[in-house]
C-alpha cells in the first residue's frame, strides 16, 4: 500500500492535495484515529492517556471520505458498541463476548489535521460502495476479533482494493 507508506505518520496528516492524482470519478478514503469511548471517570482518563501516548490497540478507527476536493465536507464511518459509555458493555467486551455494535455515518466540516491518513482513492463511488459495504457488514461486535479495526480494514479495502491499511498504518508509524 504505497500511498499509505509514503503519507503516514503518527501525529499529523500531510494534505499534498491527493486531488492532483485523482482519477475522475474516485473519492479520497482517509483513516483516522481517536480516543476509545469509555464510562466517564478513571476509565475515561484511561482511554484519554491511551490515545495521548499513541497506543495504537486503544484508539477507535474510521474511514473517512471525501468526495469533492473544492468543498471541505467529507463523510465519516465508523463501527462501534451501541452504548460504549455503559460500564456493563465494557465488561462483556473486555470478557470477549459478542455485543451488539451500530455503524455510524456522518458528516465532517473538514479532514482532521492530527491522527488521520490519506490511504488511497476509491474504485467507485466512495459513499456508495461504503453503503453498499455496511448492508452486508454484521453489527456483532467482539473486541480483538470484530471490532473498529476489522471493520476499517475491511472497508478501506472494499473502497481501494488494498488490505491491511491499519497494519500498514501501524508499521510506516512505528519506525
Amino acid at each position: 500500500m504505497a500511498s499509505a507508506t509514503l503519507l503516514a505518520s503518527p501525529k499529523t496528516t500531510p494534505h499534498p492535495s491527493p486531488f492532483l492524482q485523482q482519477g475522475k470519478g474516485r473519492d479520497a478514503v482517509y483513516v483516522a484515529a481517536v480516543p476509545l469511548r469509555a464510562a466517564k471517570g478513571p476509565s475515561q482518563m484511561l482511554m484519554s492517556a491511551a490515545y495521548s501516548l499513541g497506543l495504537w490497540d486503544l484508539q477507535h478507527f474510521m474511514v473517512i471520505i471525501k468526495p469533492d476536493p473544492s468543498r471541505p465536507q467529507a463523510f465519516v464511518f465508523d463501527f462501534q458498541p451501541q452504548d460504549p459509555e455503559n460500564v456493563y458493555t465494557a465488561v462483556a467486551a473486555l470478557s470477549g463476548w459478542k455485543i451488539p455494535g451500530v455503524i455510524r455515518r456522518r458528516t465532517l466540516r473538514r479532514i482532521p489535521i492530527s491522527r488521520c491518513w490519506f490511504v488511497g482513492f476509491s474504485i467507485n463511488d466512495g459513499v456508495d460502495s461504503a453503503i453498499k459495504f455496511n448492508e452486508v457488514w454484521s453489527t456483532d461486535l467482539i473486541v480483538g476479533k470484530r471490532d473498529c479495526r476489522h471493520y476499517t480494514n475491511g472497508l478501506v479495502e472494499h473502497l481501494t482494493g488494498e488490505p491491511h491499511a491499519l497494519e500498514c498504518l501501524r508499521e510506516t508509524s512505528n519506525g
